[in-house]
């Protein structure tokens, strides 16, 4: 498990997720609710990541009454594993000026009781607002959470790291950091909103170990949180947006791949529906681009219609298969007639895509963690450790050990 590449992390959210409550061995709602009080034993806001409401006994969130019996009157934000939805505390809301009568924001979804009042339970652009409205960390903290970061990562063997949403100070703060370190190669995709204030200061930082490599773009949201932009409705989303919630349009995703082609620096784009993906692809085949290595990150569902076209287009399937482990509850309950759909992996590397070139993989830490083994668990054997044979997903879409481990080595 030497001289891996990680391609598809968060540095900083990782060293930063480091300092808070981990809910990731939470197995119940109160289960989260205990974790967190032992964290509100100590002065500050209460901080959490890693919870997977969709495998507990209960598979519910708390209630807001729970949240604020523990927070307190305190800011508490606590993230789903995926980062795309977060249960918050009223001080939380509040500070993010979301309140009882505010409209869901662009992007974002508020949840409610079937009474109307906010269930505490925010989603996408308005888990942005709220995270957003707790304080960043100084830049003394920065350097220290990029590092922690760097060696937790090193340790696992990874001595290549792509960064898929760079923040505009990540690039001289690791060129500060290879002075100090010997080995370790970066590769930053900040996002396209970001990128002419990245290519104006890159010419400070970039080097042959810390490096530019395109930039990133949201498409849709993710399978737990059932904004995933399908191409067909889940059995079980949401009454108002039941095949998902697109990000972008389809005009606005093939400006970006223009904007990204033109500046000569190609395009990542987060799509985990097969609706996103098709969408990325049209834009791709419609604009065709002289920039080669443009990339979909996650490619968690897609159809059997658009498999070939990633080869036939020059376009990377950056793919996270341990997500597999933690979506299976997910993908039972609201694909259950699409799961021969969920990462193809075996017909990616049939149609054309060489593993590590054009199949390439990452975990998305820290949304999941950083072990290369639970990639390699998912892609060959389609199922959790602890699962039998006979609850694989998408079994017919498995790949050979040896395939799975070279798509972590460029």
């Amino acid at each position: 498990m030497s001289g891996l590449r990680e391609a598809h992390a968060h540095i900083f959210a990782h060293g930063r997720a480091l300092d808070m409550v981990d809910l990731s061995a939470c197995r119940s709602s109160g289960e989260m609710i205990d974790a967190l009080c032992e964290r509100a034993s100590r002065p500050g806001d209460i901080l959490a990541h890693g919870a997977r409401p969709e495998a507990w006994s209960d598979a519910r969130w708390p209630t807001i009454e729970q949240i604020e019996r523990v927070a307190g009157g305190r800011v508490l934000a606590a993230w789903c594993f995926d980062y795309h939805a977060l249960i918050a505390s009223r001080a939380a809301l509040t500070a993010a000026g979301l309140r009882e009568d505010s409209p869901d924001p662009p992007g974002g979804i508020l949840g409610r009781e079937p009474d109307g009042s906010l269930s505490g339970v925010v989603y996408e652009n308005a888990a942005s607002m709220v995270w957003h409205a707790v304080p960043e960390p100084d830049a003394d903290e920065r350097r220290r959470c990029v590092k922690r970061s760097v060696e937790a990562l090193s340790a696992l063997g990874y001595v290549e790291v792509h960064d898929l949403k760079a923040p505009t100070w990540l690039g001289p703060a690791l060129a500060e950091l290879c002075q100090e370190r010997s080995q370790g190669h970066f590769v930053l995709w900040p996002l396209l909103d970001n990128l002419d204030e990245v290519m104006a200061t890159r010419g400070a930082w970039e080097s042959g170990r810390v490096r530019l490599g395109g930039a990133k773009i949201f498409v849709d949201g993710t399978l737990n949180s059932r904004t995933a932009w399908m191409l067909h409705p889940f059995i079980n989303g949401r009454r108002e947006h039941p095949c998902g919630t697109p990000m972008m349009t389809s005009g606005q995703i093939e400006a970006a791949v223009r904007r990204c082609d033109e500046v000569g620096v190609p395009l990542a784009a987060h799509a985990i529906g097969d609706g996103a993906v098709r969408a990325v692809l049209d834009a791709i085949e419609k604009v065709r681009p002289r920039t080669a290595g443009f990339r979909i990150e996650h490619c968690e569902v897609i159809d059997e219609g658009d498999v070939p076209r990633f080869a036939e287009l020059g376009v990377i399937a950056s793919v996270q298969p341990c997500h597999l482990l933690y979506d299976i509850e997910a993908l039972r309950r609201g694909l259950p007639g699409r799961l021969d759909r969920v990462m193809p992996l075996r017909d990616l590397i049939d149609s054309g895509l060489q593993p590590g070139v054009g199949l390439i993989f990452g975990s998305d830490v820290p949304i999941v963690r950083a072990d290369a083994g639970d990639s390699i668990q998912a892609a060959v054997h389609r199922r959790r450790a602890e699962m039998g044979v006979e609850e694989a997903v998408g079994a017919g879409q498995a790949i050979g050990e040896d395939e799975a481990w070279a798509c972590f080595r460029g």
